[in-house]
């Protein structure tokens, strides 16, 4: 996974919504800057250990602007709240389950509710040149499997595991010309499920592979 909390951006930098889950990586890019501003002698060292404890503590994007917002930095750290251009694509399990495989168009955001009967999700055969996917998980009763390339980067710090739990069982992608999986949301009941391609999935990707 990602140990950056936004490739090719600044730290602390933060274009989504305040209420989507923020990440590990998140939170301790702002309690780097705010030792930094403490450092430049901009805040004391008793607001500091006020701010890193609320840092550290943050569950959201909306918890985490406000403790840079008064630092000179800040306009560029944390600009206001954005989402990726266009609508969401949404998919919801429903009572017979929604899989989507093959060569298919996949925006920069989805919304995906698992329902009574799951979400799959395959993105191996399919081109891209996307930077960032935004994946907003809804894991409710049968939750939502993910299947990624080798060479795909998957960040799940995002999503609040619930009753079902996160899985992920990818290995760090290469990053070179390959999109970051950015996963938000709730495993719900079912849970989240993200994995590379098996070795049978393999076996025919080597045997048909996807377009060039």
């Amino acid at each position: 996974m990602s140990s950056s909390p936004l490739p090719g951006r600044s730290p602390g930098e933060f274009p989504y919504e305040d209420g989507q889950r923020a990440s590990d990586a998140d939170r301790d890019a702002v309690a780097e800057r705010l030792r930094e501003a403490a450092a430049e002698g901009r805040i004391d060292f008793e607001e500091l250990d006020e701010r890193l404890g609320a840092a550290l503590s943050a569950r959201t994007y909306g918890q985490l602007r406000p403790l840079l917002a008064d630092l000179p930095a800040a306009s560029g750290l944390v600009p206001p709240p954005a989402t990726p251009a266009g609508e969401p694509l949404e998919l919801r399990g429903g009572m017979h389950g929604v899989r989507r495989s093959g060569e298919w168009a996949v925006p920069a955001r989805l919304v995906v509710r698992g329902g009574m009967g799951g979400v799959v999700l395959d993105f191996t055969r399919v081109r891209t040149r996307l930077a960032e996917i935004l994946v907003e998980v809804h894991g409710e009763m049968a939750g939502v499997r993910i299947v990624v390339p080798e060479a795909w980067r998957v960040e799940a710090g995002g999503v609040d595991p619930g009753m079902g739990g996160v899985r992920d069982r990818t290995t760090p992608g290469e990053g070179r010309g390959a999109p970051l999986l950015r996963l938000t949301g709730e495993a719900g009941m079912g849970g989240l499920r993200v994995r590379n391609p098996g070795r049978v999935e393999r076996a025919r990707l080597r045997k048909n592979p996807p377009p060039a």
